[in-house]
Formats: structure tokens, sequence, C-alpha cells
């Protein structure tokens, strides 16, 4: 791939497309997100208008640290507080499709208000060309996938979408936002996809099992950073498991650490991981979280399963 000429290319689509009205970025802070905001930043400049959700199911921090990342490269950000509307349509849901379809439409509704306010008519997002593979093919639905399966956005949410990523697959969106001058920490992060940890919590999603996952991942990608691996996370699972605790018996949660090397993300290997690295996890884990009693370690390449377990 020529990165100058997709760029550019890039750059003059959207400015044709967008032509005088305003446009709003969907910013995450992830790699696929952040070239997607840089590229139609220097397509539109004052007239594009970027927006982060905080839904509450973002890591430790994250918000925080995407909102001054890029400032740092002459952004502004806007944050909107979602964390209630999320929480809410996430209630009382368990199946993993259902979960991701609630996830989505909470995300378009929050992004139809905010454009119906700015007065903006396109939206502008990071979707790539393994999310388009993945929901066409049913393996899982991607949150940010509307057109490609017949829903169109500008009925249900009223905007049009914008998608300069869509042909691309990791390791060349990567490339992009490198040539964009992507600070390294942004376009060589894992990828953590659009439900964020609401994708690594088997059964319900409530406020107190995300804190919980999202500590188990602070601890995971700290433990697992030296390896470079291309994903690694924790997940919490639903049911309990028993444990001991001076003694006496003790139920608590059951968290699976996955780690993985992939380049496209359509096909993963499990990390191997060293041994003392992952009995410093385990330790790591039940004693920072309490409510933790057992840690394991998945070893399942893709296919067949999905990096991802929701």
């Amino acid at each position: 791939m020529d990165v100058k000429k997709f760029i550019e290319r890039q750059v003059e689509e959207i400015k044709e497309t967008v032509g005088n009205n305003k446009a709003i970025s969907a910013l995450s802070g992830g790699v696929d997100s952040s070239v997607a905001t840089l590229l139609a930043h220097r397509a539109l400049g004052n007239r594009l208008q970027t927006i982060f959700i905080d839904h509450g199911l973002m890591r430790e921090k994250e918000p925080e640290e995407v909102k001054t990342a890029f400032a740092r490269l002459g952004i502004d950000l806007q944050i909107v507080d979602a964390r209630n509307e999320f929480f809410e349509a996430l209630k009382g849901k368990t199946d993993p499709e259902d979960k991701r379809k609630a996830f989505r439409q909470a995300f378009y509704k929050v992004f139809g208000r905010e454009v119906l306010r700015s007065k903006a008519r396109y939206l502008i997002q990071g979707t790539i060309a393994a999310d388009i593979i993945e929901t066409r093919g049913g393996v899982k639905t991607q949150h940010n996938i509307l057109e490609q399966i017949g829903i169109d956005p500008e009925k249900g949410f009223g905007f049009k979408i914008i998608e300069p990523l869509k042909e691309l697959f990791k390791h060349e969106v990567r490339e992009v936002g490198k040539a964009l001058g992507l600070p390294e920490m942004i376009f060589k992060r894992m990828p953590f996809p659009g439900p964020a940890l609401a994708t690594r919590i088997i059964g319900e999603v409530t406020p107190e099992r995300v804190e919980l996952v999202r500590k188990a991942t602070r601890i995971v990608e700290e433990e697992l950073a030296p390896l470079q691996p291309f994903q690694a996370f924790a997940v919490l699972m639903n049911d309990m498991g028993t444990g001991v605790e001076a003694g006496k018996r003790k139920f608590g949660n059951i968290i699976i650490i996955r780690s993985v090397e992939s380049q496209d993300a359509m096909t993963a290997q499990p990390t191997p991981v060293p041994w003392d690295v992952l009995t410093r996890l385990a330790s790591r884990i039940t004693s920072e979280i309490p409510e933790v009693v057992r840690v394991a370690y998945e070893i399942t390449p893709k296919p067949p399963a999905t990096i991802e377990y929701i």
C-alpha cells in the first residue's frame, strides 16, 4: 500500500463528501478511531468536532489520557458523559449478541443527539475491514457496522457515515497512523473493542462488574507489556468459584487471561507467556482484587475461538 497516496485520497474524499457542512468524529482513543480523526481533521480543520463518549466501560483513566494526548495534537476533544444511558441499555442482558446490539443502539443514539445539537450532517468513524468481514459473516455484530448490513443511519439516527479506513486491516491502519504523526503510544496500542469492557464480561454488565474487570485489565496489561502481544486482556466469568481464606471456604469471581499474537485480527495464536509471568499474574490479581479466587490462562487460537469473548 502507498500510504502517502492513501492519505491524500482519503483527505480529498472527506472534503468532497462533507463539502461546506460540519462533521463529528467518533474518537475512542484506539488506533482506528484516532487515525480516522486525524484524517478528518486534516481535511476539515475547525469544521470537525471530535467527541469521546464516556460510557463507563473504558480502562482506568482512559478518558483523561485520550483528551491529553489529542490536545497535544492540536485537537480539542469533547467528552460526553453517557454512563447512565449505557448501563441502562445493558441492564438485564446476558446474551452476547443482545449486549452488542444494545451497545450499538445506545452508541448511535448518543451520537445522533450530538450531531443534531452541533448541526453536523456526518459522523466519521474508524471502521476497518475486519469489522465488516466479521459482521457480514455472522461471527459477531461489531457496533460500528450499519450500512453494510442494511441499516440506514440517516433514517435511524439522523446522520450520514464516513468510514475512511473501511478497506484497511489493523497493520495497515498503524502504518497510516505513523505517517500522520500519531504518537507511537497510540498507533502501537493493543486493539480495544468498541463496546470496551462490556465485551469482557460474561453475563450481565453492571458498574460493579466493570470495575472488577477494569482492575484486572490494568494488571494484565502491566505484566504482559514487555512481551508486546497483539492483544492481552482479562475476562470476568459469570459463575463463581470456590476458594480458601483463613482455612474456610470462600466463593469468589473467576478471571480468564487472554493474550494473542496476530497481524490482522482475522487469525490469532495464543502468546507463549512464561510460567513465572503467569504465576505472578495470578498472585497479583487475587491479592489486589480480593473478590477473585481463581485465575486461568486461555490458549485457544482463532479460529475456532474469536479473540474477544463476546
